[in-house]
């Protein structure tokens, strides 16, 4: 304690301003004038002043005093220090996702051995070795093949990587930098200044916590207005010394509470969005986990957008979409996958501009090696924009997303489209009255009927909408049957697996094909007891018959067409100059040589006349087959027509084989084995489309070849065989006979002349079931 003592003399004179200033001094009622005088520690008669020297608490610097004590393993120096950011002492917790769990037994078999050969001292290397291959080919499978909905689970995996891991893990120096200048901090935006590989950037990003206290201090990433405008007055330091700005988006979206929107939460977003367009330094944008809504775009509209392999970017979260659109946030999946919210899809739609590649298992598999290739796609990105002036800039930035949400005028929309995703749930359509079903029915009959007769044009579009409106007329009395029979349950739930189960990439599962096989059998053997099985089975007839009338309308329209084709080429083949002047040579010496038949031609004539028929042929044959059609030359061994009666025969026996073959045929199909085999075959050319990919080839082909193996097999059966041998035995002794098939020619001469000038016909197949002769 100090004491002043003075002369009570000294206050003589003094002015009330002087009493006032050196009351400013902790000394009271004292003139400074006098104080200068004054002896400290002296004691007068009456007066004392005292001062208290008040101990303050010496202030804890953050960076260690002597430099010596600086932990050389820690990155950046004393500076990293300044981030309230640490290491955590412990490790976190391993967290398996719902579609992880599949990989978890090979884990564990893994640590198993791996115990075992630890506790008993042997080895089990091999072993090991062969189960981690499995786990890391099983691994790769599964995140090779993500959904939507698996990768909004990774992207909000408890473990991912951070802001500021990612910071520290890529920079030289980084500094934090606190407030908005307005009596507030948000942690849940940090910003800050770092320099990497020679360059100073200011970076900015959402800033989750790693465990539950970080969470709440962080308030889930999710930002409050004074982040913002933190994140804005670092946006205009940056903009004043030329700094770079690096954005990193991890947020579910802005924070919703009452305060934050008295506060103005809408407007601060607002704010950023108009400052962020007209920035005069380059801006590059990482969604390194989640990136929701007007929450991301605050500090997102950048040069670049670029994404990590396992980020997601919406305007709405997968759940509060379904909830919306489905009323059940059970339809989640659905909801992200139309959404088109993953890195893939938004470069696919011109939103972002990249993706960066992440380890297998997701960023917090390896958060060292992820933060490597953020670092390499900052560089990258810089390099590009660095290259730009203010001006080209500003009109990047402008047009980027300028270009997104397209649109092309006059062209025109189709009716069926509705603009909500959800379907309009009105009455369901009552079925036709079966009197005016038949009706209508009996007079597209007689339509056919008249139009065969006048050989007009047959009804085609009236028949295609009958065949539709049967077609819905058929379903809606299977569903009534179903109905009836208790088993509308039953088709839902079998539904709900083959949805669930069957793959794209996957053959159906044999267990779920025996339980359609099943319900469909008992589907059958009851369906007669149905109250409307009678209705049913007239409007399947009704259904079969006109089928089979548009199947044989096509295949005539068809016939007709290539008939017409085959008569024009052969017109422009018969019409060519030098085809024409061939005939005319070969008639004029035809006519000269005044012969009645072929056999009283000169042989020199004959060898010509074979030879200008072949040359024919063989134009004939060219054009045809440009036409896209086989051709095929067939050698006739009879002269006339009348040599044909003969082969009648055995034309009887021929049809009752192919009979008996073809029944032997269907028969095979109809077996479960082969039918599963035609399904399979059939829901795999559906899946693959008219672009199939190598892996759909392959099982296609597959599965045809084994369709034709058991084909092959039943009519190679020896009963069939026997018929067939026996048949070619008969006509090969008809053929050897003296006569021929009818007892013709059989001299000598007679068979020269045969053999050496053999009659032909061009016969032309077209699909597997017609020709053209």
């Amino acid at each position: 304690m100090a004491t002043i003592s003075h002369s009570s003399l000294a206050f003589t004179g003094a002015s009330a301003s002087d009493l006032f200033r050196s009351s400013k001094s902790h000394v009271n009622g004292m003139p400074l004038k006098a104080l200068g005088r004054a002896r400290f520690g002296s004691k007068s008669r009456g007066f004392a002043v005292s001062a208290k020297l008040r101990k303050v608490k010496k202030h804890d610097y953050p960076w260690p005093k002597d430099p010596k004590d600086v932990d050389p393993n820690v990155k950046g120096g004393v500076l990293t220090h300044l981030s309230h950011f640490k290491p955590l002492k412990e490790k976190p917790k391993p967290v398996t996702l719902d579609f992880e769990k599949p990989l978890v037994g090979l884990s564990k078999k893994i640590m198993d051995v791996r115990k075992m050969a630890n506790d008993t001292g042997l080895d089990f290397s091999d072993q090991i070795v062969s189960l981690e291959n499995k786990y890391q080919q099983a691994l790769k499978d599964l995140y090779t093949h993500l959904t939507p909905i698996q990768r909004v689970n990774i992207a909000r995996h408890p473990n991912r990587p951070t802001f500021l891991d990612h910071v520290f893990n890529i920079t030289e120096k980084f500094v934090e930098l606190h407030g908005d200048r307005a009596g507030y901090d948000d942690p849940a935006i940090v910003t800050g200044i770092g320099s990497m590989d020679g360059r100073t950037y200011m970076f900015m990003g959402h800033q989750k916590g790693r465990n539950t206290k970080e969470n709440i201090q962080r308030n889930f990433g999710m930002p409050t207005p004074h982040g913002y405008r933190k994140a804005l007055r670092m946006m205009y330091y940056a903009d004043h010394h030329g700094f770079p700005i690096v954005t990193f988006i991890d947020t579910p979206g802005a924070y919703a509470d009452l305060k934050s929107e008295e506060l103005g939460q809408g407007e601060a977003i607002a704010h950023n969005l108009r400052t962020m367009f007209g920035l005069k330094v380059p801006i590059i944008s990482i969604v390194i986990g989640e990136g929701g809504s007007g929450g991301a775009l605050a500090i997102g509209c950048a040069n670049k957008l670029l994404m990590l392999e396992n980020a997601v970017f919406y305007v709405a979260s997968p759940e509060a979409c379904a909830a919306i659109l489905w009323k059940s946030a059970k339809a989640s999946p659905k909801a992200a996958e139309k959404l088109k919210i993953t890195g893939s899809e938004l470069c696919k739609l011109q939103i972002a501009d990249g993706v960066i590649p992440e380890p297998l298992g997701g960023a917090h598999a390896d958060p060292s090696w992820t933060s490597q290739q953020i670092k390499i796609a900052i560089n990258e990105s810089m390099d590009e924009l660095g290259k730009m002036d203010t001006q080209e800039l500003l009109k990047h930035r402008n047009l980027k997303f300028r270009k997104i949400g397209g649109f092309q005028e006059g062209i025109p929309i189709d009716p069926k489209k509705k603009v909500n995703m959800k379907k309009k749930e009105g009455p369901i359509a009552s079925k036709t009255s079966k009197e005016k079903l038949e009706d209508e029915v009996e007079k597209l009959k007689q339509q056919i009927l008249k139009a065969k007769e006048s050989s007009t044009k047959p009804p085609d579009a009236a028949l295609n909408v009958m065949i539709q409106k049967l077609k819905k007329e058929v379903d809606h009395e299977f569903s009534e049957a179903a109905k009836a029979m208790g088993m509308q349950e039953k088709f839902a739930t079998l539904r709900a697996e083959f949805s669930k189960g069957n793959s794209r990439d996957q053959l159906m599962d044999p267990i779920l094909m025996d339980k359609i096989t099943e319900l469909k059998n008992e589907f059958n053997q009851g369906l007669a007891s149905a109250p409307n099985y009678a209705s049913l089975k007239y409007k399947l007839d009704m259904l079969k018959e006109f089928s089979n009338a548009k199947s044989l309308l096509d295949s005539k329209n068809k016939a007709a067409k290539l008939k017409q084709e085959i008569n024009k080429k052969f017109e422009e083949v018969i019409c060519r100059p030098d085809i024409k002047e061939k005939m005319e040579a070969i008639k004029a010496k035809l006519q000269d040589s005044g012969a009645s038949s072929f056999s009283d031609l000169e042989d020199d004539l004959k060898e010509k006349l074979v030879e200008t028929k072949k040359e024919i042929e063989s134009e004939l044959i060219d054009g045809l087959e440009s036409l896209g059609l086989d051709v095929e030359v067939v050698k006739s061994k009879a002269k006339e027509l009348s040599e044909q009666t003969s082969f009648s025969n055995f034309r009887s026996k021929m049809e009752n084989l192919n009979e008996e073959i073809n029944k032997k045929i269907e028969d095979v199909i109809n077996s479960s084995d082969l039918k599963d085999m035609i399904e399979l075959l059939k829901l795999e050319i559906a899946k693959a489309g008219k672009k199939p990919d190598v892996k759909s080839k392959c099982k296609i082909q597959a599965l045809e070849q084994q369709i034709k193996q058991r084909l092959s097999e039943a009519v190679n059966s020896s009963e069939l065989k026997e018929k067939h041998e026996e048949l070619m035995a008969e006509i090969s002794d008809a053929t050897k006979s003296p006569g021929g098939l009818d007892g013709g020619v059989n001299n000598e001469h007679a068979k020269d002349d045969s053999s050496k000038y053999d009659e032909s016909r061009v016969e032309i197949n077209v699909g597997a079931n017609r020709s053209f002769a």
